[in-house]
């Protein structure tokens, strides 16, 4: 008893407990403490990877390869980046149909959201790419609408026609029509550039400029708003609007012409 009040009265004896509950402490805290947000984050970000190669090796790998190299049935998907995964499976375009046409259409979605960020994750983890864009940056608050359209008229109208009705191109290819598509499909279409469509990075078409396009977009979509002007005979501008005037126009006026002939030469006869 003697020696243990001795060392009680230690001048280091309250450094020793000291140090010896913060051990305890500490050690208590990382076992039952929670992981941090950038751990959670980078768990679920690896669980994603690991489910989404494993959707790739079933409905992907035998046309883009067991490792996205590609091959001489589908592209590399090395460095296109999620945006690109999003866009073509979440439209249904991918997988690809075993007979088709001269470029993927438009069809019914084979995999849920959940899957297809799955898919995205692997291939991104492939190569550095366009990523999935927040909604912040496709969304229509602080577009310019004028502006939107006159970006598309510059950049776009010639394949998808003035109001994104979509057009033929060459070899039976096509520009598909835009109405009630998703903004954000429409946003990774222009970061990625699908098929026969030009890619518009950042460096080439601002994310401002993307949003004042979709905003336009959705202005002109009959799908989406009334159409103020009444009949719009397609959108096609005075191409269509003088075909119009010239075949019933013109048509009313011979027919008119006709009956005032007729009308005379009842008339001369009686």
């Amino acid at each position: 008893m003697k020696k243990l009040s001795a060392r009680r009265r230690h001048p280091l004896a309250a450094v020793v407990v000291l140090l010896l509950a913060l051990a305890a402490t500490g050690g208590l805290y990382a076992a039952f403490a929670p992981a941090s947000k950038a751990q959670a984050d980078e768990t679920a970000q690896s669980l994603a990877i690991e489910e989404g190669k494993k959707l790739f090796a079933v409905g992907c790998a035998s046309c883009h390869g067991t490792g996205g190299q590609g091959t001489s049935d589908g592209p590399s998907l090395v460095g296109v980046g999620a945006a690109a995964v999003d866009f073509q499976v979440g439209t249904g375009r991918m997988p690809a149909a075993t007979s088709q046409g001269a470029q993927a259409p438009r069809k019914r979605v084979q995999y849920s959201q959940a899957e297809i960020d799955q898919l995205a994750a692997y291939v991104a983890s492939l190569g550095a790419g366009p990523a999935i864009p927040t909604k912040e940056q496709y969304g229509a608050e602080g577009a310019d609408i004028a502006k939107g359209g006159e970006l598309f008229r510059t950049n776009c109208a010639q394949c998808h026609n003035f109001t994104g009705k979509g057009g033929a191109l060459t070899r039976g290819k096509f520009a598909p029509t835009l109405e009630g598509v998703d903004p954000k499909h429409i946003y990774e279409a222009m970061q990625t550039g699908p098929q026969n469509m030009p890619s518009f990075p950042d460096t080439t078409m601002s994310e401002q400029n993307k949003k004042d396009i979709i905003a336009y977009l959705h202005a002109v979509d009959s799908s989406e708003t009334e159409n103020p002007g009444g009949l719009e005979l397609g959108g096609l501008g005075p191409v269509t609007e003088g075909l119009f005037a010239w075949i019933f126009g013109l048509g009313a006026l011979i027919a008119v012409a006709v009956w005032v002939a007729a009308r005379t030469a009842k008339a001369k006869k009686s």
